[in-house]
């Protein structure tokens, strides 16, 4: 068996961790279009 298989870093649950990243950037990405909009319908 692998050593690394032995010993792992983390036990988190993989699909978990990929929500929370797709969640984060999705988020991220509408912060930025909110405030891009916010701006465009300010300044007009």
């Amino acid at each position: 068996m692998n050593d690394f298989e032995n010993d792992v870093q983390s036990k988190n649950n993989d699909v978990v961790d990929s929500i929370k990243g797709f969640g984060f950037s999705f988020v991220f990405f509408v912060v930025i279009f909110a405030i891009g909009a916010i701006v465009n319908v300010v300044g007009s």
